[in-house]
């Protein structure tokens, strides 16, 4: 095999790499652009309930629908871009316009009826009360009497 010799360009080698990171993710990810361009989202136990919290910064609460199908959390919406302006050379962008949505799988037994969501400062946040089957519940140990030596 003959290669051409080229000159070393350290924004091919930049994209090279980009492109290969992104490859990686979408392997290591089964192939899921969701969780790729989805929000970041955290999930925490606090008392009975569970939290759910999304970062949508820039994002119109309005532009936001939030539907719980069985077990199944979707979180969907749109971000929009304000202005336009064509002519501009990006050298780096990592916030992306358009649409996104994650799902998360809630414990069995959620009532839909009972979540509640609010949208504070770019945050969307979810309380859901767990189901009764999921409380905390402290087991008392007995201690067994020692057998008698032999």
């Amino acid at each position: 095999m003959v290669r051409e010799l080229q000159v070393w360009s350290p924004m091919r080698e930049l994209e090279r790499f980009r492109r290969d990171f992104d490859d990686l993710f979408t392997r290591f990810l089964g192939g899921s652009e969701t969780a790729l361009g989805g929000p970041p989202i955290e999930s925490f136990v606090d008392g009975n309930r569970l939290v759910v919290r999304a970062d949508l910064p820039g994002v119109d609460p309005k532009d936001v629908e939030v539907t719980l199908t069985g077990n199944i959390l979707k979180i969907k919406g749109s971000r929009h871009s304000e202005h336009e302006s064509r002519g501009r050379d990006f050298m780096h962008r990592e916030v992306s316009y358009g649409s996104f949505e994650r799902s998360l799988t809630l414990p069995e037994g959620v009532k839909a009826d009972q979540v509640k969501a609010s949208y504070h400062n770019g945050v969307l946040e979810l309380e859901v009360p767990m189901p009764e089957s999921m409380a905390v519940r402290k087991v008392p140990v007995e201690i067994a009497p020692a057998e008698a030596k032999r």
